[in-house]
């Protein structure tokens, strides 16, 4: 069930000076007929990859979700994401919440500047407002996974060159982040491995998983039995960059290379999480048959290490292709 956009107006002074705030809010509700998998959930510290399992058999609300612009003037606006889930428990918190800059100018390259925590815009799969996919109930394994474990909490900057300002069928944009707090980012991979739902973790929330035996050596015992995937652990900056290309917004295609800049080493000895040195390409392209059809493919390639002389070394690698048809 989708909620229809709304709008309100708010009319408010700062330090003596009227702002007129003008604000559009979406919102969606999913429900869902389960029958869940024989294997405990790994929500449960079972070792299923699925979100669900026959404890969960029969109709769920599997999320709720309220995605909010603000605009503040021409050039500033506000985004949040709030989303709810029920599972393993009630959960209400946040998945994206950031300033934008984007001003108004003659020129014709366009570009942007947004500070917050947000998902970098990697996926082509969720294109919808609150990172939603118009295309499956359940993402891929990648975007399971960034939906889980990755977000940037920094400065995005990005400049675009739309090909109509230059009577061209090719728009071209650069992005470029650095961002803290997504030093666990890989955890789940390693001792878990990639799963498929569309539950997306919230702001300082945390993930459990099966406790493998490897937790039984003494350089592993200080791993806790879950993962806070946005916690700052080194104090070190994480960077991407990414390049879009768009050919008559009939052929798009994304490619973004991410690292956190981990410290392996790292431990927070409080909470369990040390800091991954995790890092991987992402290779996104999407083409348009026609208005009702089109494929999505992606592919994922990556590695990550945690732990003094990177006692755990692991390679990730995930691609999917997608068909889409809508019907009239």
């Amino acid at each position: 069930m989708i909620i229809n956009k709304w709008h309100t107006l708010a009319l408010f002074s700062v330090v003596g000076l009227p702002i007129q705030a003008f604000a559009e809010h979406d919102g969606q509700l999913t429900v869902t007929a389960v029958r869940g998998d024989q294997l405990s959930s790994y929500q449960r510290k079972g070792i299923g990859l699925y979100r669900y399992d026959q404890e969960h058999d029969g109709v769920v609300i599997s999320q709720a979700m309220l995605s909010s612009r603000f605009e503040l003037n021409s050039d500033w606006s506000a985004h949040t994401v709030l989303n709810a889930h029920p599972d393993p428990e009630l959960t209400v918190g946040f998945t994206q919440a950031y300033l934008q800059y984007q001003p108004l100018t003659a020129s014709r390259y366009k570009w942007a500047v947004k500070a917050g925590g947000f998902y970098p815009k990697m996926s082509l799969e969720n294109p919808q407002s609150g990172w939603m996919s118009p295309y499956n109930y359940t993402n891929s394994a990648i975007n399971t996974w960034i939906g889980e474990e990755v977000r940037a909490f920094g400065l995005e900057a990005s400049i675009k060159r739309p090909g109509r300002q230059f009577r061209s069928n090719h728009s071209f944009e650069g992005v470029a982040s650095v961002f803290k707090g997504n030093d666990p980012a890989g955890t789940l991979l390693s001792w878990r491995g990639f799963a498929m739902h569309d539950r997306q973790t919230t702001f300082n929330e945390r993930i459990d998983f099966a406790t493998p035996n490897s937790f039984n050596w003494y350089q592993l015992s200080k791993q806790a039995e879950h993962v806070e995937p946005f916690e700052e652990v080194d104090g070190r900056f994480g960077y991407y960059v990414g390049a879009h290309w768009d050919y008559q917004k009939r052929s798009q295609l994304r490619v973004y290379y991410y690292d956190n800049n981990g410290d392996p080493g790292a431990l927070n000895t409080d909470t369990g999480q040390y800091a991954w040195d995790t890092r991987f390409l992402s290779v996104a392209w999407l083409y348009k048959v026609n208005k009702q059809t089109r494929i999505i493919a992606q592919l994922l390639d990556g590695k990550t290490s945690m732990g003094p002389h990177r006692g755990v070394d692991n390679d990730f690698y995930s691609h999917f292709v997608l068909l889409s048809h809508k019907l009239d």
